[in-house]
C-alpha cells in the first residue's frame, strides 16, 4: 500500500511538473518588444495564441498516445523489478529454478507491449506515418480519452502483477513444483489489463472521423 501511494504521489508530481511547463509558456504570452516604427512596445504574442498551439487536437492525441505506452512500460518497468529482486534470493539458493523463476519475471511485461500496441494504433489513425491530420480539439480529446483506460489499468495492473509473481518466486522456493499455480495467480491479475486493452481498441477502431 506505502509504494502503490509512493508511485501515485510521484505520478502527480509529473503531472504537476508539466502544468509548471506550460504555465511558463503561457507567461511567455504577455512578453513584450520595442518596436522599432512607433518606438513603443508591443506584446509579441497573445495568450490564446500560445494555448492553441500547445492545447491542439494533434497534441491531444499524441498525448494520449504517449500515456498509453509510457505509463504502461512504467508499470511493467516497476513490476518486472519487483520480481527480479525476488528472483535473487530464489537463484542464490537454487541457480537451476532460473527457467522457472524467468517465466515469472516476464508476466509483468504485458502491460508494456498492450500500451505500446493501443499507442501504435492511434498514431496510426491520426495519420502519423502517412501525413498527419488536422485533428478538432474534440477529436484529439477523443484520442486522449481512449488511451486512459489502457494508461491507468497497464499502470496499477503490471505493478500489482508483479507483487502477486514475487510471492510466487516465493512459493518456488519451498514448493519447486508449483509453478503452473503461481503464474496462475499472477495471470488473474492480468485479466484487467487485457479487458482495458480492448476497450481501448474499440473506441480507436471506432472513431468518427
Amino acid at each position: 500500500m506505502k509504494r502503490t501511494s509512493a508511485t501515485a504521489r510521484k505520478i502527480l508530481a509529473a503531472f504537476a511538473a508539466v502544468l509548471f511547463a506550460l504555465s511558463l509558456c503561457a507567461l511567455t504570452a504577455f512578453a513584450e518588444e520595442a518596436d522599432p516604427a512607433t518606438d513603443a512596445t508591443v506584446k509579441t504574442t497573445t495568450l490564446s495564441s500560445v494555448l492553441a498551439e500547445i492545447f491542439s487536437g494533434t497534441n491531444l492525441a499524441l498525448l494520449g498516445a504517449a500515456l498509453a505506452v509510457a505509463l504502461p512500460c512504467m508499470g511493467s518497468a516497476k513490476g518486472v523489478g519487483i520480481v527480479g529482486e525476488a528472483t535473487g534470493g530464489l537463484l542464490s539458493e537454487n541457480p537451476n529454478m532460473f527457467g522457472k523463476a524467468l517465466a515469472l519475471q516476464a508476466l509483468p511485461m504485458t502491460q508494456g507491449v498492450y500500451g505500446m500496441v493501443a499507442a501504435f494504433l492511434i498514431l496510426n489513425n491520426i495519420g502519423l506515418f502517412s501525413g498527419m491530420k488536422d485533428l478538432t480539439m474534440a477529436q484529439g480529446a477523443y484520442f486522449l480519452m481512449a488511451a486512459l483506460p489502457i494508461a491507468l489499468a497497464g499502470f496499477f495492473s503490471a505493478i500489482k502483477q508483479g507483487r502477486v509473481a514475487a510471492t510466487g518466486i516465493n512459493l518456488l522456493s519451498k514448493r519447486p513444483g508449483e509453478l503452473g499455480h503461481a503464474i496462475t495467480s499472477a495471470a488473474l491479475v492480468e485479466t484487467y489489463a487485457i479487458f482495458s486493452l480492448l476497450i481501448t481498441l474499440l473506441v480507436v477502431f471506432n472513431f468518427p472521423g
